[in-house]
């Protein structure tokens, strides 16, 4: 095995088993190791420090896997690893009423550049990382064993598999290529996921305990879903007897999707209003016309990749949240999401409180959002927490 070795002055993230090392501070590498190649880390005076992935054409130089020297980082340690996340979500499944959740979520289950979201009888599989790349295999092989999913769809289509030195794709790994629809239950909703050709692996199963929230506060009230997709807090809003819902999505596809899983929970259609627009051109259409809603819900995409982008960021979620501000009724409730990581909670809230100012109104927390436990946070890797939001009444 081909040693890696750190600069003198840079143990310290290693020691606290952060999984990242950055090219920079490597100060040697004795050989030639392929990328994706499994290395030895060493500190400074020789020591061992850890395994892990090697990649020289990633800003992560290293991806740590393995503090233990005795633990030898084989083909078993891979499969130990894919079943224990597996047996960490069987709660979440077992009365039934859920059968999609994140099975393997990359670093926070020890498995980086790994990601295995489960949708009923198939598994979509995003795989980020050249070392992940090679051990598929063995992890394909291993899903087969412990789930017998009807097949396994690698939807490895993110732009971040460039930095890896890998190309994108969309193709079947193990079984039966996944129909347009595939019929998943959530909170005892029904959806049809088009795993294929949907956003990320096909459905964001991040939001399933806060649409359940956030639809308690729905009964008898007029609901706006911006970012909608294929409805989600629609209809959980919907099922918790909301009077009306709203739903915007700029996606025609998510749109069309979302009618097809109304009339699947049997709702009436006459209490939805399907918009397919910009949601921030929309906002303005609805102050315009003088529209006021009771709750409204934004669940934008990723404004913030990096923390380069925060400032940019920041002011577009202002804008965004200032808008729906305005089209409250006094005392309407705000459920407002950022997914980008670089955002911490104390960050977005005084974004929203740069919002309410200029909304001229006043804001309070009521409740705070977070990632559910199939997406855990791992202790020495807060980077692995992402998901965030606030409950905010607007007065």
């Amino acid at each position: 095995m081909i040693d890696v070795i750190l600069k003198k002055g840079k143990e310290k993230a290693v020691i606290h088993r952060h999984p990242w090392v950055f090219s920079g501070a490597i100060e040697k590498v004795k050989g030639k190791p392929e990328n994706g190649e499994i290395v030895r880390l060493l500190d400074a005076k020789g020591a061992f420090m850890a395994y892990g992935f090697y990649n020289d054409q990633s800003r992560v130089a290293l991806r740590l896997l393995e503090w233990s020297e005795n633990d030898e980082v084989d083909e078993q340690w891979f499969r130990i690893k894919v079943a224990e996340a597996v047996e960490s979500r069987a709660n979440l499944l077992a009365d039934g009423t859920t059968n999609t959740c994140r099975l393997i979520f990359s670093e926070s289950d020890y498995l980086p550049g790994l990601i295995v979201d489960k949708y009923a009888g198939y598994l979509a599989v995003q795989v980020l990382t050249s070392g992940m790349e090679k051990m598929m295999p063995v992890i394909i092989d291993e899903l087969q064993h412990l789930l017998k999913p009807e097949g396994i769809f690698d939807k490895s289509d993110a732009s971040s598999r460039l930095h890896e030195g890998l190309g994108t794709q969309n193709i079947v790994l193990a079984g039966k290529h996944p129909p347009e629809s595939v019929e998943v239950k959530e909170n005892n909703i029904i959806y049809h996921i088009n795993i294929a050709e949907g956003q990320k692996s096909g459905f964001y199963c991040d939001q399933r305990d806060n649409r359940r929230i956030v639809a308690s506060y729905a009964k008898g009230k007029k609901v706006l879903d911006c970012f909608c997709y294929t409805g989600g807090f629609t209809l959980n809003s919907l099922k918790n007897d909301a009077s009306s819902v709203t739903a915007v999505d700029s996606s025609v596809l998510a749109i069309n999707t979302l009618k097809e899983n109304i009339g699947l929970n049997n709702f009436d259609n006459a209490t939805v209003n399907t918009i397919a627009s910009d949601v921030n051109k929309q906002l303005r259409k609805f102050k315009e016309d003088g529209d006021l809603f009771d709750v409204i819900i934004l669940d934008p995409p990723k404004y913030a990749p990096s923390r380069s982008a925060l400032d940019k960021a920041s002011r577009a979620y202002k804008d965004l949240n200032r808008l729906a501000m305005l089209l409250l009724n006094n005392g309407g409730l705000l459920a407002t999401f950022s997914c980008s990581g670089a955002m911490d909670m104390e960050t977005f809230k005084q974004v929203l409180a740069w919002a309410a100012l200029d909304a001229g109104k006043q804001v309070q927390f009521i409740h705070q959002f977070c990632q559910p436990e199939d997406h855990p946070v791992r202790a020495s890797f807060p980077e692995g927490e992402y998901l965030k939001g606030l409950l905010c009444r607007v007065l």
